[in-house]
């Protein structure tokens, strides 16, 4: 009997060190996740610390009309459920936009989307292009890359021109087409010719059909019967309502004065007719 007793308190002893050493083993685990946890956490604030302190930024002050300013903020707060955008050109300058901080609306709306002036006519390019494709890849913006169409040069130096200078990926915008100006050389017949041309070239190298910016007027005069199946891209300053259904429109610029928190110009808004998965069904798969 003594021994059986012996043997079992040996036995309950290995047991208890087998749990003891089972415990610490999880309470280490625990830790270094914790740890884990929290240096991640620890790198995000001190990454979003850096980004609002160090960077040499500073907002200004930037005001519109009143009647500009009451026309933006009921055009965004009936359309909360949408997506809003902007587009950048050679007109804003790098140093003015801090891509971290892009917002509308006191800061409580995420601009979700930016496009981006490509290249101008024959052989042009923006060049402020390449560093905005860049910055808005690493701040997770869909991005999108238009082509200013000029009436009197040819589209097929055009389309080539668009084609070598933007280099479209997976879950960017479709091209996009600008086409504001008349020709001064050519009649209507002509010039929606040569849009067919450019259209064509780009929408063979991408396998998707541009999408077309214009004014309203614009497009009803001169676009409206030949290119309706082409995603429409619509600009008008000034509606308070949205643009009618009647042209299945995808995207509304409403406004080229746009008041952007992270951004030191004014700058065109945009608004997507639509939530974030139906916008990117207008990108590239």
């Amino acid at each position: 009997m003594a021994k059986r007793k012996k043997h079992t308190k040996k036995r309950i002893h290995k047991s208890r060190r087998r749990h003891w050493l089972l415990r610490r083993e999880i309470l280490f685990i625990i830790l270094a996740v914790s740890l884990l946890g929290t240096g991640w956490y620890l790198k995000d604030k001190i990454s979003f610390y850096y980004a609002m302190n160090f960077k040499n930024f500073t907002h200004k002050k930037l005001k519109n009309s009143e009647f500009e300013t009451q026309r933006i903020n009921k055009i965004i707060s009936e359309n909360t459920d949408k997506i809003f955008g902007i587009d950048l050109s050679h007109y804003q300058n790098k140093e003015d936009i801090q891509w971290d901080s892009l917002s509308i609306a006191n800061q409580s709306i995420p601009i979700k989307f930016v496009v981006m002036r490509a290249t101008m006519g024959n052989a042009k390019v923006d060049k402020h292009f390449d560093h905005f494709w860049q910055q808005a890849q690493q701040h997770n913006i869909i991005r999108g890359a238009y082509h200013f169409y000029r009436a009197d040069e040819d589209p097929v130096l055009q389309a080539n021109n668009f084609l070598e200078n933007v280099n479209l990926q997976s879950g960017d915008l479709r091209p996009v087409l600008d086409i504001e100006k008349i020709s001064r050389r050519h009649g209507k017949e002509k010039l929606v010719n040569n849009l067919k041309v450019w259209l064509k070239i780009v929408e063979e190298a991408y396998g998707e059909k541009p999408i077309i910016y214009t004014y309203y007027h614009y497009y009803k005069d001169y676009l409206r019967e030949d290119f309706s199946d082409y995603p429409l891209w619509l600009a008008n300053y000034n509606d308070v309502s949205v643009p009618s259904e009647e042209d299945h429109w995808k995207l509304w610029q409403f406004s080229e004065n746009g008041i952007v928190y992270g951004i030191n110009t004014k700058v065109d808004l945009n608004m997507y007719n639509g939530g974030l998965w139906g916008l990117k069904s207008l990108t590239i798969d």
